[in-house]
């Protein structure tokens, strides 16, 4: 069954406004990860090193958690 100009034409909007959002969600994504970036670059370097320290943990945690998911 074919679809009608109308149905296409609203398939086509639909489509559309879709690519927008993630488009949109992109472009936020990435002034978001810019900004972190600025103000991570500012910190003192005792709580860089803590945040760094934070951040191995919760990584290492999670692998582990996933290692006795697979039973690797």
């Amino acid at each position: 069954m074919s679809e009608t100009p109308k149905t296409n034409a609203l398939s086509n909007n639909a489509s559309a406004a879709e690519a927008g959002r993630v488009i949109l969600v992109g472009v936020l994504g990435g002034l978001a990860s810019a900004a972190g970036y600025l103000v991570y670059m500012r910190l003192p370097d005792e709580q860089k090193d803590r945040l760094n320290r934070q951040v191995r943990g919760l990584i290492e945690s999670r692998v582990n958690e996933i290692r006795a998911n697979f039973n690797i």
